[in-house]
């Protein structure tokens, strides 16, 4: 009985310690679940399981509320979501905290943004100019492709815009989030589909699905070629690349016109401080940050490759407090 009794307590030693014990869990939204972006997965995944001693696997998602609900529960220990999630999540459990952010060009947190764009397919672009600039007033009625109510740049910032715009208008002056979930007669869009990801619904476009396409720059970036305009700007025509991921693979040539860009904070890796300790969040932050990991290329993707990630060179990690969202969430109206 005594030697059984030191064999269990053994294996239950054993068990519960080094890269065998339990692992940590990494959410992925849909967007960055796919097999292109797997490298990218898998060199994150090494950073954070040298930096820790502990295993680390990936939890992909085709929902944005699958991926959300399992770090609020702890399910999931750290992921990547928008700053709309971040924001609404820290809200509901203030155990979710922002780690690190993707720096801009400056490799600091001061131009550490992206673009949430309202497209539409080349040749549509002339029915929504206003004299030489182009203007939202001409969406009224049109056909439009979201990613989902929980995206940041794929329906919470372009709805926040686009109420803002119409608020002065009599017919629109109680526009709400919920009244540009729904299209039909009487409503301000005619038919609205939620994509899933911000692919999908660029190729909603496309695919002559709908008149207008919600979508940041992002996440298609490594499928497309700029062909006219300035990168980000009204006015900017791109093109699908030749050789491009699904569901662009069919799409080669295709080309769309941004009516509307509306900048946007950085996605934060979050954690969810009561499932992991301090000191783990910190080794996760200082190897996040390291100088080495900004020339990943994996991971920082060089500006004009085809390597899938959501992250570009010569961009970096940089650490991020919550108090950094505090203007997006007045422009969202998300409330502590």
């Amino acid at each position: 009985m005594i030697f059984l009794g030191i064999l269990v307590m053994s294996i239950t030693l054993l068990a519960g310690c080094g890269p065998a014990g339990k692992p940590i869990t990494i959410a992925w939204l849909p967007n960055n679940s796919g097999d292109n972006e797997k490298a990218m997965r898998a060199a994150f995944d090494k950073i954070v399981a040298d930096a820790t001693g502990k295993r680390v696997e990936d939890k992909l998602t085709t929902d944005y509320n699958i991926a959300i609900a399992a770090l609020d529960a702890g399910d999931a220990q750290l992921g990547w979501f928008g700053p709309f999630e971040y924001m609404t999540g820290h809200a509901k459990n203030h155990h979710v905290i922002p780690l690190v952010v993707e720096s801009g060009d400056s490799r600091t947190i001061q131009d550490a943004l992206y673009h949430s764009r309202l497209l539409v397919r080349k040749g549509d672009e002339g029915a929504y100019k206003s004299g030489t600039t182009y203007s939202i007033d001409k969406i009224v009625g049109r056909s439009i492709s979201f990613v989902s109510t929980s995206s940041t740049s794929g329906f919470n910032m372009p709805s926040s815009v686009i109420m803002a715009s119409f608020h002065a208008q009599d017919k629109w002056k109680n526009l709400t989030r919920d009244d540009l979930m729904q299209g039909g007669q009487g409503k301000f869009f005619s038919q609205v589909m939620f994509s899933g990801s911000h692919q999908l619904s660029l190729a909603n476009l496309l695919l002559g699905k709908v008149d207008i396409a919600a979508v940041d720059d992002v996440d298609v970036a490594s499928n497309l070629q700029l062909v006219s305009g300035t990168d980000n700007q009204e006015g900017a025509v791109y093109e699908v690349r030749k050789g491009a991921d699904a569901p662009f693979d069919t799409l080669a040539g295709k080309q769309f016109v941004i009516i509307k860009s509306i900048p946007v904070q950085n996605t934060p890796l979050e954690a969810n401080d009561s499932a992991l300790d301090q000191v783990t969040l910190d080794k996760i932050t200082q190897a996040l940050t390291a100088d080495a990991v900004s020339g990943n290329q994996a991971i920082f993707a060089p500006k004009g490759s085809t390597t899938a990630s959501v992250f570009a060179a010569p961009h970096r990690f940089v650490k991020v407090d919550d108090a950094w969202y505090d203007p997006m969430r007045q422009v969202l109206g998300i409330q502590e």
